[in-house]
């Protein structure tokens, strides 16, 4: 099967934790197997969360999917006819900024629909650069909230918690965990790390 002749694209789907970034993936993915157009998923192996070889939102939906360490991997999996490339959880990727743009773009370029999923800023309420660079790039930009669990109001912030404490700036930013480890906050219920 050959590819038809539409453009590619970069759709981005960002927000803090809990906002229902992998939930928005897994329904866009659904649409494009209803259409039959071939697609692969990704996954970053350092998230085990749920598994290694799936991506699964925190209800408990879930898609098979490609656990990867490097963005540079994708087009090992990928053949003429895979017209879609999905991949979750962007922020967990080895890879510099520059080299995940870089990817996605040749992969667009290529006439492939690219759609990731990932949070748009780290704990410290920093942006992640990766997703950064995405969201200039993107002919698509999909941003969501959760719910704070401190008021309701629409959170945009992920909250780390060591021992039920703001985690200190000092700590790592990449630290996979799920309710254990993070909170849905709103801009005023957030605590920055000192």
């Amino acid at each position: 099967m050959t590819r038809p002749s539409t453009s590619g694209r970069i759709e981005v789907i960002c927000g803090c934790m809990y906002s229902g970034k992998t939930e928005e993936l897994i329904r866009r993915m659904r649409q494009v197997d209803i259409a039959r157009q071939p697609f692969r998923i990704f996954t970053p192996r350092r998230d085990t969360r749920y598994g290694i070889h799936q991506i699964t939102s925190h209800i408990g939906t879930r898609l098979e999917a490609y656990p990867i360490d490097s963005i540079v991997e994708i087009p090992d999996y990928l053949d003429d006819a895979v017209q879609v490339v999905a991949i979750d959880e962007l922020h967990f990727l080895i890879d510099d900024a520059d080299q995940i743009a870089a990817m996605c773009q040749q992969l667009a370029d290529r006439k492939v629909r690219v759609i990731v999923a990932g949070l748009d800023q780290d704990f410290r309420a920093q942006p992640f650069l990766a997703m950064a660079h995405l969201l200039a790039l993107a002919e698509q930009v999909t941003k969501l909230y959760a719910i704070c669990v401190r008021c309701g109001a629409y959170a945009t912030r992920s909250q780390r918690l060591i021992n039920g404490q703001p985690a200190p700036a000092a700590a790592p930013v990449i630290a996979v965990g799920g309710l254990d480890m993070y909170e849905a906050r709103c801009r005023a219920c957030y605590e920055h790390p000192q």
